[in-house]
C-alpha cells in the first residue's frame, strides 16, 4: 500500500494541507504501507524553493517522515512529455486551437441553455495532418484529452460511497499546454501510478477532478487509485476558516510553542473520532487506531480552545529538564535567575510556550512599574496593607533556608495571624510580581533571590 502528500511550495503549509499529510501517513502506517512525498512545482512562476524547505521542516519538526526520496514534477518533464506524445499518437488526446473569444462564447451559450460551461471538442476530429499545418503557421494551441461520450464515471469514495458523474459534465478538458507544460490533472495521474500509489487521501475540492483523473489513467492503461475526499475544515462559526484560526500557517503555530505531538493529536481529531472518549494520543496510538472508516463526511469545525487545552496537557506531562530547553527561546537570561524554576512555577499556567514570555518579564526587571492601589486586599486600609507587608519583610529578612517548600510553610504559618489568608497573600504577592495574577510568594521569593525581594517588598511599602 502507498499514498503520498503532493503539496505545491506556492506558499506555506496550513492546516487542512497538514490534515491531508497526517491522514494519509496513518492509513499507510496501519497497513504496513508506505508514505510518499511529491513536491507539484509545475507551477514555474509561483513555485519558491523556499516554501518547498518550510515544508520539508515542518513535515520532519511534526514527525511525518516520508519513505522516499522526495519527487518534484520540474524534475520529470521527459516522463510527461512521453506520455503526452502516446496519447496524441493513440488519438486520446489532440491539439485545440480555439481561441479566448470562441471559449468564452461557448460558456456562454452552453449556460444560457442550462448546460455544463464544458468544452464541445470543435478539433477533436481535426486529423494529424490538419494539425500539423495549424501549429506550422504558428497557431497557437493546447492539448485536450478526448474525453468519451456517454459515459458514466463510478468510484467508490472510501469515505463518501459510491460517487457517479457523466462524461457529459466533464467535456475536452485541457491537459498541458504544449509537450513540455503539462497541467496537474495529467501530471498527477502519471505520478500516482509511476510512483505506485494505491490511495489516494485529499480534500473534497478535489472531487471534481477524479472523474478526470480516472479517465485519463484509463485510456493510459493505468490501474486506478482507490479515493477517499475529506471534509472541509471549518470555524467555530460552522463557515470557512479564517485568517484568525486554522488557515495560520503550521509554521506560526509551532513558533508559538504548540508542540508538535499536540498539533497532531489536535489535527487527527479534525475529522476522524476513534469512537471512544479517549483525546490524548501519541503518534503510535494514532497509527493503531487510525481507520478510514471512522473519518467523518461531515465538516471538521476547528477549535483553537481545544488545541490549547490540548497542547496545555503535553506541556504539563513534558519532564522540567526537557520542557526548560523548549523554553528558552522564548525567556529572557539574566545572571542569577535560574530558568528552570521559571519554568517549574509557571508550567501549570501554560497553554503555549510563547506565553511565558509576558507572564515571567517581571522576574527579570530590576524594578517594578505598578498601581499601588493593587496591592489592597478587599477592604483593607493602607495601614493594614503596609503592616501586612512588613510583618512579610521582618519573615524573608530573617529566613536562611529560601527553598519555596521551605518559605511556602513560613508564610502559611504567618497568614494564619492574619485576618484572612489573603490579607497576608496577596499584598506579598503583589509586591514581588507587580501583577494581579501570577506564580505564588514563595516561588518567586526562590526565583529572584532573597535581596531581591527584600528591595521589591521594601519598594512596594514605600509606594504606598
Amino acid at each position: 500500500m502507498r499514498t503520498r502528500f503532493a503539496p505545491s511550495p506556492t506558499g506555506a503549509l496550513h492546516i487542512g494541507g497538514l490534515r491531508t499529510a497526517l491522514f494519509n501517513f496513518l492509513f499507510a502506517k496501519k497497513n504496513n504501507g508506505e508514505f510518499f512525498l511529491r513536491i507539484e512545482d509545475t507551477d514555474k512562476e509561483r513555485s519558491k524553493k523556499e516554501w518547498e524547505i518550510e515544508i520539508f521542516d515542518n513535515l520532519k519538526k511534526l514527525g511525518l517522515n516520508w519513505d522516499n526520496r522526495a519527487e518534484r514534477q520540474s524534475e520529470r518533464g521527459e516522463i510527461y512529455k512521453r506520455y503526452l506524445e502516446k496519447m496524441l499518437k493513440e488519438g486520446t488526446a489532440y491539439y485545440c486551437f480555439c481561441t479566448k473569444e470562441e471559449l468564452d462564447k461557448e460558456r456562454e451559450d452552453l449556460m444560457k441553455l442550462e448546460k455544463a460551461p464544458i468544452h464541445q471538442g470543435k478539433y477533436r476530429d481535426l486529423g494529424l495532418e490538419n494539425t500539423l499545418k495549424k501549429i506550422e503557421a504558428g497557431e497557437k494551441c493546447v492539448i485536450r484529452f478526448k474525453c468519451p461520450p456517454n459515459k458514466d464515471v463510478v468510484f467508490n469514495d472510501l469515505i463518501r460511497g459510491e460517487i457517479k458523474i457523466h462524461t457529459s459534465d466533464v467535456g475536452d478538458f485541457v491537459i498541458a499546454k504544449d509537450l513540455n507544460n503539462p497541467l496537474y490533472n495529467f501530471t498527477c495521474v502519471v505520478d500516482d501510478f509511476e510512483m505506485g500509489v494505491t490511495h489516494i487521501i485529499r480534500g473534497e475540492e478535489h472531487i471534481p477532478n477524479t472523474p478526470k483523473q480516472i479517465l485519463l489513467g484509463e485510456v493510459l492503461g493505468f490501474t486506478i487509485p482507490e479515493f477517499a475526499h475529506l471534509s472541509l475544515i471549518l470555524g467555530k462559526d460552522k463557515k470557512k476558516l479564517s485568517k484568525r484560526e486554522g488557515s495560520t500557517a503550521v509554521s506560526d503555530y509551532l513558533k508559538q510553542g504548540y508542540l508538535p505531538e499536540a498539533i497532531i493529536n489536535f489535527i487527527a481529531f479534525l475529522g476522524w473520532n476513534p469512537g471512544t472518549e479517549k483525546e490524548i494520543y501519541s503518534m503510535d496510538e494514532l497509527i493503531q487506531d487510525f481507520s478510514i472508516e471512522k473519518i467523518s463526511k461531515s465538516g471538521a469545525v476547528f477549535n483553537i480552545d481545544k488545541l490549547d487545552w490540548m497542547n496545555g496537557i503535553y506541556i504539563r506531562n513534558i519532564d522540567i529538564d526537557e520542557l526548560t530547553q523548549k523554553c528558552l527561546p522564548y525567556l529572557k537570561q539574566k545572571e542569577g535567575i535560574d530558568n528552570k524554576k521559571v519554568v517549574k512555577a509557571y508550567r501549570d499556567r501554560l497553554k503555549k510556550l510563547s506565553e511565558i514570555t509576558e507572564i515571567t518579564s517581571y522576574l527579570y526587571e530590576e524594578e517594578l512599574n505598578y498601581d499601588k492601589n493593587l496591592l489592597i486586599w478587599k477592604d483593607m486600609t493602607v495601614e493594614e496593607v503596609k503592616d501586612s507587608l512588613k510583618k512579610a519583610l521582618q519573615l524573608v529578612e530573617n529566613v536562611e533556608d529560601i527553598s519555596s517548600e521551605n518559605i511556602q510553610k513560613q508564610l502559611v504559618e504567618e497568614a494564619k495571624k492574619a485576618p484572612s489568608v489573603g490579607s497576608f497573600m496577596w499584598p506579598l504577592r503583589v509586591s514581588l510580581s507587580g501583577k494581579k495574577a501570577s506564580a505564588g510568594p514563595a516561588e518567586i521569593i526562590e526565583i529572584i533571590g532573597k535581596e531581591k525581594s527584600i528591595k521589591r517588598i521594601n519598594q512596594a511599602i514605600n509606594s504606598l
